[in-house]
């Protein structure tokens, strides 16, 4: 099985300590998430952040309604968040939110997904034909509605990369 990685990052005209609030508000998740994916929160609010926090979601792809439930592994406020995927689609899915200040009103937010997709071949076959590129679409949507929300510009997001960081034959920590 392949490990893929996405990697984003984009500057937030905001404080660091603000930013964070955002993106650990699991709720704003709904707010910057294709309509296209019927994305929703099914665990009821309020849900309070920390590590070991589970949240349960329920989406739509092609055509195809599943639930995915993440665990927040790591939880260091204002700088660092990562949740993981226990049941959804990905045979893995690794995502690290970090902060950095990089001024009184301005921070860095980079995430960064260690993902990998089940069913061998016929896995390898449907992330080069539609799952790479759904994840782009997902990722710029999420840039420009951030965007929209906290005043950043689309000059301030970097494009989102997908490559290859693993293959079968080697291992991989997270």
């Amino acid at each position: 099985m392949y490990t893929y990685i996405l990697e984003r990052q984009q500057i937030v005209p905001r404080s660091r300590a603000e930013t964070f609030a955002f993106f650990c508000d699991a709720f704003n998740l709904e707010r910057i998430t294709p309509p296209f994916l019927k994305f929703s929160i099914v665990t009821p609010k309020p849900i309070h952040m920390q590590e070991g926090t589970l949240i349960d979601y329920a989406l739509n792809l092609y055509g195809l309604p599943f639930r995915w439930r993440t665990l927040i592994e790591r939880w260091q406020p204002d700088e660092k968040f990562v949740d993981t995927q226990l049941n959804g689609p990905y045979a893995l899915w690794h995502h690290t939110h970090t902060f950095e200040e990089l001024g009184p009103n301005r921070t860095l937010m980079r995430d960064r997904v260690l993902y990998r997709v089940p069913f061998g071949v016929f896995g390898r076959i449907a992330h080069w034909l539609f799952i790479g590129r759904s994840l782009k679409v997902i990722f710029d949507y999420r840039a420009r509605a951030t965007a929209e929300m906290l005043g950043a510009t689309r000059e301030e997001s970097s494009p989102v990369t997908l490559r290859v960081v693993a293959k079968p034959e080697r291992s991989l920590s997270v």
